[in-house]
């Protein structure tokens, strides 16, 4: 993304300004540094191992004397209560104020930053301290830096080709940049306030997004419950008259509506369980993510089974079946649902997940797949179910939900006015999200090329 040329970028009305990331350029002696990762630096830079400019901090310390810390892609942060937590209390690092760490593992890519707290991290980091005079703002940048992350990775090592380790053997051997001390002090201060503004910008378009989500999930809401009419493909205000739902949480209802729980609607029914090494080939496997990522079941799924024919016919996944995410950690991904609307030949559904096959076509699928990702009945999971240990869907609370069910031709009429609002939504959910890949894509280029020296400050 060059934002040198191009300083604005036009989304859908929304101008973001981002100012010149060099200012004016000035024509500078360049070398090679002779290290491919960092490639070309000024010519009053040098180089130097990061074993000349820190040393590692070994100290074991208890967690009950220091408090725990997280090295998180954020920085380092006070450790979360709810964060898994290791028996060894005193098997832990010491990390003093100003301390740098940085998360040895390869899953963990970008985890580091200096400390503002005393504490204690866990073994698999590495924390570092100055051992002669620097900027640790300039180094912070440097590190968080995308290259920097590849060179660092790529000299570990391990038995697993995506889950790496880099010890401090490895990592002190690796040759960074050493600018001028006041150039180390520009470039951080300058990243400092460019990157915060990036952030921010990239901030406000997620809480854009998280608005348009809402205002797409009120839209249904308000629709599959008759809170608005609508006809002609717009909302025209309320329906003429309503009667008492008998259900606290949906209120009142249309007059000509109707009123099922889902028992009377279709049969229940849990999915296939099988040991794991019946995964990975095979026939069609309809997983808990299917169901949990996806409004509509994508027509072709990703997972495999090795299934037999009555297992095909028991747990078979056909069109107009409603599939309702059954387990979970927590109430809120319970309940979660998907329509199939084409029917998915020879293939079978999750133990994870409950199958609802509709003993009629009163519910048109294209209604169904808006009704029950409403509001409305998540309302009543929540309010029902009992959280233990682990949050779980039982077919018999499942045939207690209420379903509202208008005519036929009412439910297309919803259903089509839905299809047009929602996608216009998710066009301009999309456009964000593309925006924030821009965006942070820039940031992790402006970064490089300012601790390598390619952009003067």
């Amino acid at each position: 993304m060059n934002l040198e040329t191009d300083n604005k970028i036009q989304k859908k009305g929304i101008t973001l300004v981002i100012p010149n990331p060099c200012g004016n350029i000035k024509e500078t002696k360049m070398k090679n540094s002779g290290i491919e990762w960092i490639g070309e630096i000024p010519d009053d830079w040098e180089v130097s191992k990061i074993g000349q400019l820190y040393e590692e901090r070994k100290t074991k310390v208890s967690d009950t004397v220091y408090p725990p810390l997280s090295v998180t892609m954020q920085g380092i942060l006070p450790q979360l209560e709810t964060a898994a937590k290791s028996d060894a209390h005193d098997d832990r690092k010491l990390v003093l104020k100003g301390d740098f760490a940085i998360n040895s593992r390869s899953d963990r890519r970008g985890s580091c930053g200096i400390s503002e707290f005393d504490g204690s991290v866990s073994l698999i980091n590495t924390v570092l301290h100055p051992k002669t005079e620097m900027n640790p703002i300039y180094y912070n940048w440097l590190f968080h830096s995308f290259r920097f992350s590849d060179e660092y990775y790529k000299n570990g090592h391990g038995i697993v080709d995506d889950l790496w380790t880099t010890s401090w053997t490895e990592m002190k051997k690796i040759f960074i940049p050493l600018p001028p001390k006041e150039t180390q002090q520009r470039i951080a201060t300058y990243l400092d306030k460019k990157c915060s503004k990036i952030e921010e910008t990239i901030q406000n378009q997620q809480q854009v997004i998280e608005k348009l989500k809402a205002y797409k999930q009120s839209l249904i809401t308000e629709a599959v419950t008759g809170k608005v009419k609508i006809a002609n493909g717009k909302v025209c205000g309320e329906y003429e008259s309503y009667k008492d739902s008998g259900v606290e949480y949906l209120g009142k209802i249309p007059l000509d509506w109707n009123i099922k729980r889902l028992r009377y609607i279709g049969k229940c029914q849990n999915g296939i369980s099988k040991g794991g090494e019946f995964f990975g080939s095979g026939y069609p496997f309809v997983s808990y993510g299917d169901v949990y990522n996806n409004l509509v079941l994508p027509e072709t799924v990703s997972g495999l089974i090795e299934s037999t024919h009555e297992e095909q016919k028991n747990y078979s996944v056909k069109a107009g079946d409603i599939f309702f995410t059954r387990t979970s950690e927590t109430i809120e991904e319970v309940g979660f649902t998907s329509v199939c609307l084409k029917t998915i030949e020879n293939a079978t559904f999750a133990g994870f997940v409950i199958r609802v096959r509709p003993f009629t076509d009163e519910l048109i699928p294209d209604y169904s797949k808006y009704y029950f990702s409403s509001d409305a009945h998540r309302r009543f999971f929540v309010k029902e179910m009992n959280l233990v240990t682990r949050a779980s869907l039982s077919q018999d609370l499942l045939k207690r939900l209420p379903v509202l069910i208008p005519s036929k031709e009412k439910q297309k009429e919803i259903a089509d006015y839905l299809d047009k609002k929602c996608k216009a939504i998710d066009t301009a959910i999309e456009q964000k999200q593309k925006l924030i890949v821009k965006l942070t894509e820039y940031k992790k280029s402006l970064i490089y090329e300012c601790v390598t020296g390619k952009k003067e400050i």
